[in-house]
């Protein structure tokens, strides 16, 4: 691995995600796992499911290291 790759993951480890932004890592992992195996599944399906079944439980914003 090179000197710039290893900076650059470690800089990423340090990255702390808002709720917000965790919530549309989330539905992205979502919609492209299930559009692997339903190519029919649309990001608005995804959105829809997401806000039916609310916020995910016990969701912290720390980190564990």
């Amino acid at each position: 691995m090179t000197k710039h790759l290893e900076t650059l993951l470690e800089s990423a480890k340090k990255v702390v995600l808002t709720p917000e932004e965790k919530e549309q890592q989330r539905r992205s992992f979502a919609y492209g796992n299930t559009k692997i195996e339903n190519p029919r599944i649309t990001r608005e399906m995804v959105d829809r499911a997401a806000d039916a079944l609310g916020k995910p439980k016990g969701d912290s914003t720390r980190r564990s290291e």
